[in-house]
């Protein structure tokens, strides 16, 4: 992943907020946060400010105990703006049915969210010069 980056990530007992271990979207779209704001690091040698989300859909449940990946790449660059592109994957699920510590590395990721948002970085915050 040369221009974009990647966090992976267990979710812990700590994360879930609903019954039956069930982790809150906002700790998805808190994994986007770390990625915008290593994206513009790597930019722009600024973390930068998240200025909004243009969409976002969450599309299967995470618990804990899953294995999660939040990836993300900057789509355009503006001035001062940078549109970006994030996505967290399930990868590794807990299988208690087997036993206490047993799980499984799934074969296809499971995406459980998708989102698009935009990051500010000021002109006298940015310093990299970009060709």
């Amino acid at each position: 992943m040369a221009d974009g980056v990647l966090i992976r990530m267990r979710m812990s007992q700590a994360d879930a907020h609903y019954g039956g271990s069930l982790v809150d979207g906002a700790r998805m779209l808190q994994l986007f946060g770390d990625v915008a704001t290593e994206l513009l690091i790597r930019h722009d040698g600024d973390e930068g400010l998240f200025r909004a989300y243009d969409q976002v859909e969450f599309l299967a449940p995470v618990y804990a105990g899953d294995y999660v990946e939040a990836t993300g790449e900057i789509t355009k660059v503006g001035s001062t703006s940078r549109s970006m592109r994030f996505e967290v994957r399930k990868v590794i699920v807990p299988r208690p049915e087997i036993s206490d510590s047993a799980a499984d590395l799934l074969a296809e990721p499971v995406v459980v969210c998708r989102a698009t948002g935009t990051c500010v970085v000021p002109k006298d915050k940015q310093r990299r010069v970009r060709v």
